[in-house]
């Protein structure tokens, strides 16, 4: 994600923090600040916040987490102003993982919730207030803060179960409605319908209020604002897979592809890189092809190396192929997965063409264009 930097590398998965973070800890530390008139007041504020956080982060892991059991990895975590976001490398789609997936996050902060009402309980009754004794004190601050704990665990799991696609009380009634019908896309669709609901009622209770029960709340809108354009990228998605479900890689791959030679110069790459006609270039020897060239290895080495230095020592060696046969949808996948531009397509190791988002954006924009003639 743009503007995110990664702080951390926990059980294999990158922790970022988004830019817009910093400016919520900035408003906070300044807004305690303000209203309570001293340096430490705005130090305490924001650290609130980054413990606050540092639960969400549990969170996001508890789904993380849910995901690997059924081999689905996660890219990475980033910290927002409205919470946490890991970006899994494919959502799951039978209805009982996505639903265990869905139900892991908010399910951390029950566990976290129970052992804190649990500590709670164990410590007896709260120390006296008036009491001069700084053990009581410092025991009292304890309690208050485990006490804060407590409450932010539970807001967190019931606020995620509201079933507002796609937050992950609309995954579980996504999950739920395609374990009984059977029909992942309806299923959407319709959690989606049910999220920009929800997602409206919430704006105008942020926006307005809700008499003397919720004042008004600018988080509130931002949140309605998010789960609106979410709920309607994902159902987007999902209406694009299904044009794309079972087609075969040979209706959509790159047909007149330029490739590269091994011992070429870059020299080479950059003529055929300002020529136009592709961005990433299969490198290929004998009739086999043995690598690729990428525009983002590309500008970096020019730098260092020069126009002179042979494509050979740029070039990747570990990329991923695949066949015309393969269904796009497992294409597409694994392409963003491993966060590349372009997939040679091979029979055996030679190659037939290259698949791109780009060509496969096109395909669904002619598809839809002929379905709206029609």
């Amino acid at each position: 994600m743009k503007w995110s930097w990664r702080i951390a590398r926990i059980a294999g998965i990158d922790v970022r923090v988004h830019a817009t973070f910093l400016l919520l800890l900035l408003f906070v530390g300044l807004d305690a600040h303000r209203r309570y008139g001293s340096v430490e007041a705005g130090f305490v504020g924001a650290a609130w916040v980054i413990v606050l956080f540092v639960i969400v982060l549990m969170h996001e892991y508890g789904h993380a987490f849910a995901a690997r059991r059924y081999g689905i990895g996660t890219q990475d975590i980033t910290l927002l102003p409205i919470g946490g976001l890991a970006r899994l490398e494919r959502m799951p789609r039978e209805p009982r993982q996505e639903l265990v997936v869905a139900i892991a996050g908010p399910a951390v902060n029950v566990v976290l919730a129970a052992l804190l009402w649990a500590g709670l309980h164990l410590a007896g009754s709260p120390p006296d207030p008036t009491s001069a004794g700084f053990a009581s004190q410092e025991a009292l601050v304890g309690r208050r803060i485990a006490e804060r704990l407590l409450a932010a665990n539970v807001i967190l799991a019931v606020f995620n179960l509201i079933p507002a696609f796609p937050m992950d009380g609309g995954r579980v009634l996504r999950a739920l409605m395609a374990w009984r019908t059977g029909d992942f896309r309806r299923a959407t669709m319709r959690a989606a319908e049910i999220g920009r609901a929800l997602a409206l009622l919430l704006g105008l209770v942020g926006a307005f209020g809700l008499g003397r029960i919720v004042a008004p709340n600018g988080m509130l809108v931002l949140v309605a604002l998010f789960v609106w354009i979410a709920a309607a990228s994902e159902a987007a998605a999902v209406s694009e897979e299904g044009e794309l479900a079972e087609l075969p890689l040979s209706r959509v791959m790159q047909t007149d592809v330029r490739t590269l030679s091994p011992d070429e110069s870059l020299a080479r790459a950059v003529e055929q890189l300002l020529a136009g006609f592709q961005q990433d270039f299969p490198v290929v020897e004998h009739g086999r092809v043995v690598g690729v060239l990428a525009r983002r290895d590309l500008i970096p080495a020019l730098k260092t190396h020069g126009t002179e230095a042979p494509v050979r020592a740029v070039m990747r060696t570990d990329f991923i192929v695949a066949t015309p046969e393969e269904p796009i949808e497992e294409a597409l996948a694994r392409l963003k997965a491993c966060g590349c531009q372009a997939l040679p397509v091979v029979r055996g190791q030679t190659l037939l063409g290259l698949l791109t988002l780009d060509n496969v954006g096109e395909y669904i924009m002619i598809r839809a264009a002929l379905r709206g003639a029609r």
